[in-house]
């Protein structure tokens, strides 16, 4: 039993939930703009189509696992 002051469970994981987003959304942020200027430029160096491919790839990638994990349970 939870004490009377205490949010109940669901309550407290959408906070959770709120919370973690709004930690990360700034990090993945600075990610991006740090990354800019590296997929203005990779693209016309030598192997850089690949690079700049998985580059994205990771951003997706970190990007759908914070929006999934994220999710409320049902």
């Amino acid at each position: 039993m939870l004490p009377a002051w205490l949010p109940s469970p669901r309550t407290l994981g959408a906070l959770q939930r709120v919370l973690l987003v709004a930690l990360l959304t700034p990090a993945v942020l600075i990610a991006l703009a740090a990354a800019v200027p590296a997929l203005a430029v990779m693209p016309f160096l030598p192997g850089g189509t690949d690079r700049t491919v998985k580059l994205l790839a990771a951003h997706t990638r970190y990007l759908s696992t914070l929006l999934t994990s994220s999710r409320p349970a049902p």
